[in-house]
C-alpha cells in the first residue's frame, strides 16, 4: 500500500482554501474528493494522519479531522485503527445504478467502438483454431502482427522489419515495461507538461525523478527550455507525444524533431515517442512522419496502440525499437505478464487489413466533433480561451482564471464528470486550463457543454480577489 506524505499532500490541495468559500473542512474536503475521483490520489493510498496534515497545511487538527469525517461518510475514505485513512471510491446502491447512469462521463478522451468491430473479431476468431495447439503464451507478439505492423511503418516511410516490433497489452503497458526495463531508481525523466498523466505514474512508479518541460497550445514545446533541461539533466529517459499531443493539440514540426533527436543522442536520452494519436489528423495540412523516420542516428523507441483509433476495449498495442532494446524487454516482460491474448492480436491484424479506411472515418466523427464543439463553447461560454486544432481528440481550453478543480467539482453537481487540468500537470499546475473531448456523440457533447455552464454560473458567484496569489497560477 503506497503512503502520501503530508508535504505531498498540501502540495496537491494549493489553493484549497482561498478559492472555496463556506466552511474550511467542507472546502479541504471537496479538494481531497476531487483528488480521488480524477486519480491524482490512487485508490488505496494511505493518507496522511491528521496531526501532521494540519501542520502542513497550517490549521487546526479539528479541521482536518472534519474534513476527513466528510470524506469517509460520503465512502471516499475507509479508516481502519491503527492502519490510517486509505482512499476508495463510494460503493453505488443497486436502487442507485440508473442515477448514476445518468453522469456524463468526459474524464477520459476516446471514441466509440468501430461499428464493424463485432464482424471483424467474427473473421479473427475463425483463424484462433490455427494457434490451439501451442501454448498460447506470447511475450513478443504473432509474427503476422509483428510483419503487418512493420509493413505499416515501412507505408508510412519509417523502414521497418518485424523483429523491431513487439506487441504489448495496449499503449499503458507498453511505458510501464520500457520505464522499468530502461530506468533506475533516482534516474530523470523528461515529460511534457501538460501531459498524459499515466506516463507520469510509469515512470515514477520507475522511480524516475521527473523533469518537465512546457507545451502549450499557441507556442506548442518550449524548444529553448527543452534543450536546457536536457543540456542541464541529461535525463535518461524522454517521454513525448510529438504528434496531436495530448491535451494541447500540437504536433512537433519536422525540423524540430530533428533538433530534438541530435540532442538527446548527444546526451544519452532515449526518447518515447508516443503516438497513439498520431494518425488521427483531421486536417492538418504538414504531412509528418512518424518521429523515428527523423534521425540517422539512434533512433527513439516508438509507442503505438489501437485504443484510441479502434476501441479502448481492444487491448494491444506496441513497441517499435532497436533489436537490441527489443530483446531486453522482452526478457523483462515476464515479471508483469507473460503475454499478448492470441485473438485480439488476430482481430488487430484483420482490422490493419484496412487501416486506412478506419483513420477516415474517424477523421470525418473527428471533424464534426471538434467543430461542433467549437460552436458551443462559443455560444455558451464566449469568455473562454479556445484553441484550434487540426488533429487528436481534445481541446486544451483557458478557462481565464485558476478554478479548474472547483469547475470540475460544480461540473459534478450539474451530472458531468470532466478532468481537471492539474490532473495533466506536476504539483497542481495548470488550473486555469481544462480538457474536453470532442470525441463524444453531439448529444453528450451539447449535454456537457451546458452543465459546465450552469458549473461555471454557480463558481462564477465567488470569484477570486483581484491580485490573489492564485491568479497567477498555470
Amino acid at each position: 500500500m503506497s503512503t502520501l506524505t503530508s508535504r505531498s499532500l498540501a502540495l496537491l490541495v494549493e489553493g484549497w482554501r482561498a478559492t472555496a468559500p463556506g466552511a474550511a473542512y467542507v472546502a479541504l474536503a471537496d479538494r481531497i474528493r476531487l483528488l480521488i475521483l480524477d486519480g491524482r490520489i490512487a485508490l488505496g493510498t494511505r493518507l496522511p494522519a491528521e496531526r501532521e496534515l494540519a501542520a502542513s497545511l497550517t490549521v487546526s487538527r479539528t479541521t482536518v479531522t472534519a474534513a476527513y469525517t466528510q470524506l469517509r461518510e460520503a465512502g471516499y475514505l475507509h479508516s481502519v485503527r491503527g492502519s490510517g485513512s486509505v482512499a476508495r471510491l463510494p460503493r453505488v446502491p443497486r436502487s442507485e445504478v440508473s442515477a448514476v447512469g445518468a453522469l456524463i462521463d468526459l474524464s477520459k478522451a476516446t471514441l466509440p467502438a468501430l461499428p464493424t468491430l463485432g464482424e471483424t473479431a467474427a473473421l479473427a476468431a475463425e483463424q484462433l483454431p490455427a494457434y490451439l495447439s501451442g501454448s498460447g503464451f506470447d511475450p513478443v507478439g504473432l509474427p503476422v502482427l509483428r510483419q503487418a505492423l512493420a509493413d505499416r511503418y515501412s507505408a508510412r516511410g519509417l523502414a521497418t522489419s518485424p523483429d523491431q516490433i513487439m506487441v504489448t497489452l495496449g499503449a499503458q503497458h507498453a511505458i510501464s515495461l520500457i520505464a522499468r526495463t530502461l530506468l533506475s531508481r533516482g534516474d530523470r525523466a523528461l515529460v511534457e507538461a501538460p501531459s498524459y498523466p499515466h506516463a507520469f505514474e510509469a515512470l515514477r512508479h520507475a522511480g524516475a525523478r521527473l523533469v518537465p518541460v512546457s507545451v502549450s497550445t499557441g507556442d506548442g514545446w518550449d524548444e529553448r527550455m527543452l534543450a536546457d533541461t536536457i543540456q542541464r539533466t541529461s535525463p535518461s529517459l524522454g517521454y513525448l507525444m510529438p504528434d496531436f499531443h495530448n491535451p494541447t493539440g500540437q504536433s512537433m514540426p519536422a525540423e524540430m524533431r530533428e533538433r530534438v533527436l541530435a540532442l538527446a543522442e548527444r546526451h544519452g536520452t532515449t526518447l518515447i515517442a508516443d503516438e497513439t494519436i498520431g494518425e488521427l489528423n483531421i486536417d492538418r495540412a504538414e504531412s509528418l512522419l512518424p518521429f523515428a523516420a527523423y534521425t540517422s542516428g539512434t533512433p527513439p523507441i516508438l509507442v503505438g496502440s489501437v485504443g484510441k483509433t479502434v476501441w479502448g476495449g481492444v487491448r494491444i498495442g506496441w513497441i517499435r525499437a532497436e533489436r537490441s532494446v527489443i530483446h531486453r524487454l522482452v526478457r523483462a516482460r515476464s515479471a508483469g505478464d507473460l503475454g499478448t491474448p492470441l485473438l485480439e492480436q488476430l482481430l488487430v491484424t484483420e482490422l490493419l487489413r484496412d487501416y486506412d479506411s478506419i483513420l477516415e472515418l474517424r477523421r470525418q466523427q473527428l471533424l464534426a466533433g471538434r467543430n461542433h464543439l467549437t460552436a458551443l463553447l462559443a455560444e455558451h461560454l464566449p469568455e473562454w480561451e479556445v484553441p484550434t486544432v487540426n488533429g487528436g481528440i481534445t481541446l486544451w481550453v483557458n478557462l481565464g482564471q485558476p478554478v479548474s478543480s472547483r469547475l470540475t467539482l460544480a461540473a459534478r453537481n450539474e451530472g458531468l464528470q470532466i478532468a481537471a487540468g492539474p490532473l495533466f500537470g506536476l504539483d497542481g499546475a495548470f488550473e486555469r486550463f481544462l480538457r474536453i473531448p470532442f470525441s463524444y456523440a453531439p448529444a453528450d457533447t451539447e449535454q456537457a457543454v451546458t452543465a459546465l455552464a450552469r458549473a461555471w454560473g454557480a463558481i462564477g458567484r465567488y470569484p477570486i480577489a483581484e491580485g490573489h496569489p492564485l491568479s497567477a497560477v498555470v
